[in-house]
């Protein structure tokens, strides 16, 4: 299954935390962990610095509690959990599946149990409320929807079409 992942695992970046406010990135490769960091200053010592970078393998990473230290500090102890994870070789595959993937899965769910997905992760979040999403459960689980309705839908925004015609509250009708 790891055959699957491609060679980048997780990339983000943001500026560090106050006072220094110093620009951070953390990237995890298939093989390395890397963490790059960026003077933030106005002092003349630090004007022009290049930025720094650490590369290690994850084996290391794991045993260093000091980059680790850092991770928690600049992006917080969930990002930092997610990095050891992936260190450990435990992937998140249903995250990595592209949106179409997902949307076709997702379509499968009941939708009253569309909001407790929603509230998993952000991607499902933006997923679960997403035109497309929408357009999905119109088109398919609506049976009173007709072509004639579609340039209402467009106009309107789909999620609005559904909540406005067919979403009745309470109904046991509701899929």
């Amino acid at each position: 299954m790891a055959s699957l992942v491609g060679g980048q695992l997780f990339e983000t970046s943001r500026q560090g935390p106050p006072p220094p406010k110093d620009f951070f990135q953390l990237v995890i490769t298939k093989n390395e962990v890397i963490w790059r960091s960026w003077k933030i200053s106005l002092r003349l010592e630090s004007r022009g610095a290049p930025p720094k970078e650490l590369k290690t393998s994850h084996q290391d990473f794991l045993h260093q509690k000091v980059l680790q230290q850092q991770v928690d500090y600049v992006f917080g102890q969930r990002i930092l959990e997610y990095t050891v994870n992936l260190c450990q070789g435990k992937f998140d595959y249903l995250e990595r599946l592209a949106d179409d993937i997902l949307l076709k899965i997702v379509s499968y769910l009941q939708l009253k149990d569309i909001p407790q997905l929603a509230q998993t992760s952000n991607r499902f979040r933006k997923l679960c409320n997403s035109e497309k999403f929408w357009e999905q459960i119109v088109r398919y689980r609506c049976p009173d929807f007709t072509s004639d309705m579609e340039g209402i839908a467009k106009a309107m925004g789909w999620r609005r079409t559904y909540f406005t015609f067919f979403h009745t509250s309470g109904s046991k009708k509701q899929q």
